[in-house]
């Protein structure tokens, strides 16, 4: 399982590093400064996440049955798809509807988060 996660850790952080990049030198030319900070955003909270789903494979090393950590990078993934993607596909279409879905994704990253909350409490001996 840490295998798996640190696979999809490492290809999310590789995306927001070139959407950080792309964001940084061209994209200023084809939207506006507001919808550039909005991208800018979908990037910055992408990254944060990358990096919380390469915690999540460390933690899979020591413990590589725990399912609250497979559930907590299922809804890391769903939540920077929701999310950061929502806020990439509106910053290049300028489809304000959009805008309804980010909060959806930020309901799915505080649930991984809670999750990963509730591993961290969890009464269950796991030595």
């Amino acid at each position: 399982m840490s295998k798996s996660i640190l696979t999809i850790a490492s290809a999310n952080g590789f995306l927001a590093v070139g959407l950080g990049a792309f964001s940084a030198h061209g994209l200023d030319t084809l939207v506006s400064a507001d919808l550039l900070e909005t991208f800018q955003t979908g990037v910055e909270y992408h990254m944060y996440h990358a990096l919380a789903l390469f915690g999540t494979a460390l933690l899979a090393l020591h413990f590589p049955d725990e399912k609250l950590l497979r559930v907590s990078t299922f809804l890391f993934l769903l939540g920077i798809l929701f999310f950061s993607g929502s806020l990439y596909v509106l910053s290049l279409s300028g489809m304000t509807w959009l805008r309804a879905i980010a909060p959806i994704g930020g309901s799915l990253l505080l649930a991984a988060w809670a999750t990963l909350f509730w591993f961290g409490i969890s009464s269950r001996d796991r030595h």
